[in-house]
């Protein structure tokens, strides 16, 4: 009896681990930041719009609660919840890209073009301190 209950935990413990896999493997696909083409133009036509009109329900609701949310003193976070969460998913993310702020080509992009202008302005400064 002993040996049938630990096949059947065995079997338990085993069914669910190779269930949840599947949606290990689908996590670590979703925090992906180099979007397909697909992806790309299901953010534009999709979820960019939806974007949209949540930043304009949001301030709009906003707006209406504004006399409440000044009388607790709370209109900063209502802002933050209805206006600025909305604003920043919807315009401060790559197309396609479902994370909010700058990825990492972004940032290598900047210290390229930073390392450029100080290039060509210490070669200003060398030339004009030649002549």
């Amino acid at each position: 009896m002993k040996i049938i209950a630990g096949a059947r935990r065995a079997l338990a413990v085993a069914l669910i681990t190779i269930m949840m896999l599947p949606q290990t493997l689908l996590a670590q696909n979703a925090i992906d930041e180099s979007p397909n083409e697909f992806a790309m133009v299901g953010d534009l036509l999709v979820a960019r719009p939806i974007g949209l009109v949540m930043v304009a329900g949001g301030a709009a609701v906003w707006l209406v609660s504004l006399p409440f949310t000044l009388l607790s003193g709370h209109a900063g976070e209502a802002a933050d919840t209805l206006i600025a969460g909305p604003v920043e998913s919807t315009f401060m993310r790559c197309l396609g890209c479902r994370n909010t702020g700058y990825t990492d080509k972004d940032l290598e992009f900047a210290k390229r073009k930073k390392a450029e202008e100080e290039a060509a302005a210490a070669a200003a400064a060398a030339e004009q301190a030649a002549q």
